[in-house]
């Protein structure tokens, strides 16, 4: 008789603890859902630092030349009347 108490104590703890540990909302689901909003927050790190570069780079396009000119020379190879352009070939 005393076994047969313990073993139905026993029991209804584990179905009580079930839904605790595996049932929707459970803990092993609230662990996955903390892991995936820790990567999803570094993905939005990077792409916060990324927006922020692209909206200088607006920025500066938008205010002035220099950053045309650069561009211009480092992407197109440009040069200026009456300036001699050199390229210097790396090992």
């Amino acid at each position: 008789m005393k076994r047969t108490a313990t073993l139905a104590l026993l029991a209804l703890l584990l179905l009580l603890q079930w839904p605790l540990w595996f049932g929707k909302g459970g803990w092993l689901q609230a662990r996955n859902a903390d892991l995936e909003l820790t990567q999803q927050k570094e993905v939005n790190t990077r792409l916060e630092r990324r927006n922020a570069g692209l909206d200088a780079e607006v920025r500066d396009l938008k205010t002035g030349y220099e950053a045309i000119e650069e561009r211009a020379r480092f992407e197109l190879g440009l040069t200026k009347p009456g300036e001699v352009f050199v390229q210097i070939p790396q090992k």
